[in-house]
């Protein structure tokens, strides 16, 4: 009788989805338990789609952008429209990145390789009684892969097009009885996506959006008792590239000035920017270390009661050089001497402890974080900068038209070379206690409820210097002219006020946050739930000038905290015999002193709107199919993200009441599709197909109708055929198969009035993969 069964169980087993277990609010649950729009991620689904970082990500997870700009720095994640613009690191995140139980203090600081991964799972929505401060939009958690007692090894080689190579390799196994260990190390090349020309030099670049990056990984797990387990992490990245440029989309007025200027056409006019051909006379580089080094301990006390302690350090530090005229004119950049850097050095202690007690599964927790920011900017002239702005304010007839304006000899008033200087040495200190805790009040209706107290005290000292006196501008001030040429000549980076001025700022806040969730299961297959969230993004200052006109130093840059209130409904099913997991959601979010960091041209403005509010519907589905070996995941977000009615401050775009905000498409869609079967001989096909669709939607902060990107839609391809124990593969592979043209981010061009410029998405790139594991 058993015998005559066991294919119709092994046929069920196959057709039914697994269950997934998530650690969305720190206890392991069944996902279709957890009151929360959690998207997840296997490791295999990540392999198939080539996901190495959080970029990549974004294929596989409906409602979810990432996008850089002039380095891997400045990457800034948005979920559901809502997000925190990366290239100041004065503003912190409003999705927060969490890597095996230690938050990321910025979303280019997670910006790595991920390496083995066990799954991410994608929160959507306030996450703050849980996961802290930072995470008002939302929360990527990544759970890599831990070490095993049974050994086990893996290696993979690729080659592709753009000169692609790489290479990675782990292990992991038992060290004795009770100590385990992994170790995973990485190393890619790619030549860049975008040629390069120099004109008169100095730089010699050919090409740019390079890649270089290596990544080493170990960890220990010990468990020196049956209650007790320690795992032990450390991880260093090193990125040494040649990122980032733009190419122009619209050739402005200034595109003749250029010209004249560059020892060849400056810029390309017309503008043609999926030619992919930049322009710049200086290097472009970036050189970013990441590492850091955590503890975890797990004890079980007794039988229902466990602590959890996260001890973590890391360390991070961007070096960076740019041509920030992104031309082959020589008229603004930052040189590659060591003076433009970043550097994040952040010590965190998570202790939780949680346990149950008849119907109610507790937990309570502490936190404490200690984040040194030390940031640095040098921003010289080029030899053109004055000859430029001459011809541009005498409208193409004057190079010394400076001059004329401000009485000082040709070739003084903005001296080559020399320029704004600005260090910046910011301290945050924080610490939070937090409950969540859930009330079975019956087999079917459970009460989730939690509340999070914070604390966080910001201190920065800021240093602004001008390497020779802002002579130019000092006399525009006091020499008749009209306000316009004044605040040409007067720029931010060119005033007087900032001539060896120091400030010190401090402000400290506190919050209480919190959460309800009430949960009904109307069957085995049926889960309702409606929620309650409130939580915020921490204030802070802007770490840039800024000035309440020329020669009028504003001291205080500081700005407040972004507070959210957020409802949710939802429903998570189980469908057809367990073969389909369909899960939907409608949210309705209202965001107070929204974070707004915008670029006017020469500087870096942070603004607080009023009310921001997020509207929509969450859809995921899983479905193993009838087809034995096929299997779809997929997802779609609907969402109204928009500005609520107010009056625009100075630096603030005059469009930006009422409409939605950059980066908030109304549709986002991700898809994707494996088949697997054995085709005899001992081999295993294996195919993969995943999209992302998003409708159109603004990539620019102050929403001009030109930063435009049409709705989108991408695929990726891999198709592999190995042995079926796995001990070999060979996979053929495309990322963006169809090679869609799009942009990132649309800018106004720097110091080049009516000219736009993108930072491009990657072309199609395609190679092969070989895998072994033993």
């Amino acid at each position: 009788m058993a015998c005559a069964s066991s294919p119709a169980i092994a046929q069920q087993a196959a057709t039914e989805v697994e269950t997934i277990i998530v650690t969305a609010q720190k206890r392991e649950q069944n996902l279709q338990d957890v009151p929360i729009v959690v998207t997840v991620v296997s490791g295999e689904q990540l392999q198939d789609a080539g996901v190495k970082d959080v970029k990549d990500l974004q294929v596989l997870s409906p409602g979810l952008s990432v996008t850089s700009s002039t380095g891997g720095a400045q990457t800034s994640i948005r979920i559901r429209g809502v997000g925190t613009i990366g290239d100041n690191p004065g503003l912190e995140s409003s999705v927060g990145t969490v890597i095996d139980g230690v938050y990321r203090a910025r979303s280019g600081v997670a910006f790595n390789d991920l390496g083995e991964v066990e799954r991410i799972e994608v929160l959507k929505g306030p996450q703050g009684t849980v996961f802290g401060k930072n995470t008002s939009a939302g929360v990527i958690n990544v759970i890599t892969a831990a070490p095993e007692f049974t050994f086990g090894a893996q290696g993979e080689v690729t080659a592709g097009n753009h000169g692609a190579k790489g290479a990675s390799v782990s292990v992991t196994g038992p060290l004795s009885e009770t100590l385990a260990g992994r170790l995973f190390a990485a190393r890619r090349v790619r030549d860049g996506f975008y040629d390069l020309r120099n004109g008169a030099g100095p730089s010699t670049q050919g090409d740019n959006d390079d890649q270089d990056v290596t990544t080493v990984r170990g960890q220990l797990l010990w468990r020196p008792t049956d209650t007790l387990t320690l795992r032990l992490l450390a991880d260093y990245t090193e990125r040494d590239e040649h990122c980032c440029l733009d190419v122009t989309t619209l050739v402005g007025p200034t595109g003749a000035i250029i010209d004249i200027l560059a020892a060849d056409d400056g810029l390309l006019r017309p503008a043609d920017p999926f030619r992919r051909l930049g322009h710049a006379n200086r290097e472009s580089n970036q050189h970013i270390e990441d590492k850091g080094v955590s503890l975890q301990a797990d004890w079980e006390l007794n039988d229902n009661v466990t602590l959890t302690s996260v001890t973590a350090w890391r360390d991070w530090r961007n070096r960076q050089a740019n041509d920030i005229d992104f031309s082959s004119a020589d008229i603004w950049y930052r040189p590659d001497d060591g003076r433009t850097f970043s550097n994040f050095e952040v010590f965190s202690q998570e202790v939780r402890l949680a346990g149950a007690s008849g119907p109610l599964d507790w937990m309570v927790g502490g936190f404490f974080s200690d984040e040194q920011l030390n940031t640095s900017a040098f921003t010289p002239y080029g030899t053109a900068y004055e000859f430029y702005f001459g011809v541009l304010l005498s409208a193409g007839v004057n190079p010394a038209m400076v001059s004329q304006l401000t009485g000082l000899p040709f070739g003084t008033n903005f001296r080559p070379g020399e320029g704004a200087y600005d260090h910046f040495d910011h301290e945050s200190r924080g610490w939070a206690l937090f409950t969540n805790n859930t009330w079975h009040v019956s087999d079917a209706l459970e009460v989730t409820f939690g509340l999070r107290y914070a604390s966080d005290t910001k201190e920065v000292f800021s240093q602004y210097s001008n390497t020779v006196p802002a002579a130019a501008c000092a006399a525009a001030i006091v020499r008749p002219m009209p306000a316009a040429m004044r605040n040409v000549i007067c720029a931010p980076g060119s005033d007087p006020a900032f001539d060896g001025v120091d400030t010190s700022q401090k402000r400290t806040e506190e919050r209480l946050g919190g959460t309800v969730k009430v949960s009904y299961r109307f069957s085995p297959e049926l889960m309702g739930y409606v929620s309650y969230a409130s939580s915020h993004k921490s204030g802070g200052f802007n770490l840039d000038r800024a000035r309440l006109g020329p020669g009028i130093i504003n001291p205080d840059t500081s700005f407040p905290a972004e507070t959210v209130d957020a409802y949710e409904i939802g429903l998570k099913s189980q469908l057809f015999d367990n073969s389909l997991i369909l899960n939907a959601a409608a949210f309705d979010q209202t965001f107070e002193d929204f974070q707004l960091n915008t670029f006017t041209g020469i500087s870096f403005v942070v603004a607080s709107i009023p009310e921001v509010t997020s509207r929509g519907v969450d859809v995921d589905a899983m479905w193993r199919t009838p087809v034995e070996g096929l299997t779809f995941t997929g997802g779609a977000t609907y969402a109204v993200t928009q500005y609520g009615n107010f009056v625009p401050g100075p630096g603030v775009g005059p469009r930006l009441p009422t409409s939605r905000l950059s980066y908030a498409p109304l549709w986002s869609v991700s898809w994707s599709g494996a088949y697997e079967r054995e085709v005899g001989s001992g081999l295993k096909f294996r195919a993969s197909l995943s999209g992302r669709y998003t409708s159109a939607y603004n990539t620019g902060s102050n929403l001009d109708p030109l930063k435009i990107q049409k709705e989108l839609t991408l695929w990726n391809g891999r198709v592999g055929l190995g042995s079926a124990d796995e001990r070999w593969t060979v996979e053929l592979f495309a990322q963006n198969l169809t090679d869609e043209d799009y942009y990132q981010v649309v800018v106004d061009q720097p110091l080049q009035s009516g000219t736009f410029a993108a930072f491009l998405g990657a072309p199609r790139t395609w190679g092969v993969t070989l895998r072994s594991r033993f």
